[in-house]
């Protein structure tokens, strides 16, 4: 079920016409016509081709010349449906009816459009962006999950649809199915892409993140999302620092053998490691993060869940009567925890002379079948904190389903992070 699709050549070869548009639509859809009714990463949409065609068809007349096609000319893109797109309905993964969730289509979605890209379609979510569950499969073992909420969009990239997606984290939506499905994922900075247009999670921790095959494809498509994106230049390898105590404890024993055996390819290849006791309350941190999200889901869904309960799966209804219970006080020490956390971290990498912490992205690889999408905790303080991260594929583990490796920089060093996840990513591909 997996398909090369590295965003950078595909761009390239769109834009110079050594890739025809209409070719590749075609072998695009053939592709998801062979394979995503054991797959389901798509929402279904039956005239797919037709309408990418007369899209594509628009396209080329705007610009019939390579030399005036913007970065994306052509290039297919997934969407999460939490994101308002014009001429597409949002249903969230839910049951309930899209005219709810009509409204301005997300100015990320726009951005893309500006620089030529198609939309393929919208792609799976879980329920509201919560744990409920929809039909996805993991496209390296159909029979595990492909974690959530982002599934639809990183199964998509996996499967090789298209070589970008858009997807959103709150807890670990974004990391977590990256790297359960071998690709790259990426959360930057708190706010640094806008989630305007977006049926919202959770707004103190809502972060729009993304997905590629590879790191290029990453900071390819990065300026046109981020804002105020500007390159660097890495002159020396970064510090990398692991979070001993008891966020790192809350891996599986597989998934902390495997982390010190890329630590150890790492230093080999001259990486220094410092290990920082930090986190020790990690589990109050968990706390705080989860009560805050189930707070926010409540107020967000407070007229909908009124009136259409019953439409509401289980799971995502105890979330938002949890939320009910939470006080303005324990909300208000809630968001306030988030600055103090992410200053302590940030503290200690300075004391430490650490550029980046770096840590599983997973508790252990993609749990076996659909009912779970698998534990985000290896993801919630840096999603807690706003703090940018990212996971690159780092081998497999026993049971044959890739691993990710995870690293999170300094507030708005976003450019930093991705320049060094170039080069760590190619030494743990083995």
């Amino acid at each position: 079920m997996i398909f090369p699709a590295p965003l950078v050549a595909i761009a390239t070869a769109l834009r110079s016409g050594q890739l025809d548009l209409l070719d590749y639509i075609d072998e695009t859809c053939n592709r998801i016509e062979t394979s995503d009714s054991l797959v389901h990463a798509l929402l279904p949409e039956p005239e797919r081709r037709a309408r990418l065609k007369k899209d594509a068809a628009a396209l080329q007349a705007r610009f019939s010349r390579a030399a005036d096609r913007p970065s994306l000319y052509g290039v297919l893109i997934g969407v999460k449906d939490t994101f308002r797109v014009d001429g597409f309905p949002t249903q969230a993964g839910s049951q309930l009816s899209p005219e709810l969730f009509t409204g301005p289509e997300a100015p990320c979605i726009s951005m893309l459009r500006a620089a030529g890209a198609l939309i393929l379609g919208k792609t799976v979510t879980t329920e509201f962006a919560y744990f409920e569950p929809g039909p996805t499969h993991n496209p390296h073992n159909l029979a595990h999950t492909p974690g959530g909420s982002s599934s639809g969009s990183v199964a998509a990239v996996a499967a090789g649809y298209c070589p970008l997606a858009l997807g959103t984290q709150v807890i670990g939506s974004t990391i977590r199915p990256a790297a359960y499905c071998g690709i790259v994922g990426f959360k930057p900075s708190y706010g640094r892409i806008s989630t305007e247009g977006l049926i919202k999670c959770a707004a103190s921790v809502e972060h729009v993140g993304y997905f590629a095959q590879d790191v290029p494809g990453i900071a390819f498509a990065a300026p046109l999302l981020c804002s105020e994106w500007h390159e660097v230049k890495v002159e020396t390898l970064p510090i990398l620092g692991v979070p001993e105590g008891p966020y790192l404890a809350q891996a599986s024993e597989e998934a902390i053998a495997a982390f010190e055996e890329q630590l150890a390819l790492l230093q080999k290849a001259g990486y220094t490691v410092r290990r920082v006791k930090t986190l020790s309350n990690i589990e109050e941190i968990n706390r705080s993060h989860t009560r805050m999200v189930f707070a926010e889901m409540a107020q967000v869904h407070h007229t909908w869940f009124a009136q259409y309960e019953s439409l509401y799966r289980p799971r995502t209804a105890a979330a938002l009567r949890e939320g009910q219970t939470v006080t303005k006080e324990e909300h208000a020490a809630a968001r306030a925890g988030r600055a103090m956390l992410r200053d302590e971290l940030e503290l200690g990498m300075r004391q430490n002379s650490i550029n980046l912490w770096v840590c599983p992205a997973t508790t252990g690889p993609a749990p076996e079948g659909l009912e779970s999408t698998g534990s985000p905790l290896m993801n919630l303080p840096w999603t807690y904190t706003g703090l940018p991260a990212i996971t690159v594929p780092a081998g497999r583990a026993a049971n044959g389903l890739p691993q990710g490796f995870q690293c999170v920089g300094a507030m708005m060093s976003d450019e930093y992070l991705l320049a060094c996840a170039a080069s760590i990513a190619k030494i743990l591909a083995h």
